[in-house]
């Protein structure tokens, strides 16, 4: 079985060595793992440290935002033919032992997208995570709910996993983050079979500056309003 992990990366030298470095190579039941750094138009030293890593590296020329670089990524396993794929944060807010218990579902044949939760633990609270943040992704979450009538406790996560299936399915044309609720009309449009497993997140200074804003959601639901009534 052959897993792609998928990470977006745009000026992120602080944090990307150590991130790749932190991944796992090997995994139960996968026989091929490839990490695959997507540059979305980087101008700091995110290129050289992915290049040293020797990892698969994917450069767009201009800043396209997140959904721009998912989409090349997955275009990218598409045309590779891999069997799951995970997206993963460069900015270190992840942690890397939660990529198997989210694999873990697809690789099972349990279920066709999996969504990393920050909130579906109990313990979330202690976790660091900012009210303000907090908010703005219960506000996202219902706003998901509304456009694509499918819930989740984290709709903005950035670590997810997707089956053979799903990846042959999805249709990402969202450039920025709203990719991120996108993700959800796919799933419901398609009927894949859709499960949250809880992770654990880093909060910094720097992975909260870099992270999703609060006032970006009324762009946000501009254009999932265009996505959900008007695109084809």
């Amino acid at each position: 079985m052959k897993l792609a992990i998928l990470i977006p990366a745009y000026n992120e030298e602080k944090t990307i060595g150590q991130v790749l470095t932190s991944i796992p190579r090997r995994f139960p039941k996968v026989n091929q793992v490839e990490i695959v750094v997507i540059s979305d138009g980087s101008t700091d030293k995110t290129v050289e440290i992915a290049q040293k890593a020797g990892v698969t590296l994917i450069e767009h020329n201009l800043n396209r935002g997140l959904g721009g670089a998912l989409g090349t990524g997955f275009e990218y396993v598409r045309q590779n033919y891999f069997d799951v794929v995970v997206t993963f944060d460069a900015d270190g807010q992840h942690q890397s032992e939660d990529i198997w218990p989210v694999i873990r579902p697809i690789i099972y044949r349990r279920a066709d997208v999996v969504i990393g939760s920050r909130l579906k633990s109990a313990s979330w609270r202690t976790r660091g995570m900012p009210w303000y943040r907090l908010l703005g992704i219960w506000g996202l979450n219902l706003v998901t709910l509304i456009f694509f009538w499918v819930w989740s406790t984290d709709s903005q996560s950035g670590l997810r996993a997707f089956s053979k299936k799903a990846i042959r399915l999805i249709d990402i044309q969202a450039n920025k983050m709203e990719v991120s609720s996108e993700f959800f009309y796919e799933i419901g449009r398609h009927e894949l079979k859709f499960k949250e497993v809880p992770i654990r997140s880093i909060y910094t200074e720097y992975s909260l500056a870099k992270g999703q804003k609060n006032w970006n959601i009324f762009r946000i639901i501009s254009r999932l309003i265009y996505r959900r009534f008007f695109s084809k």
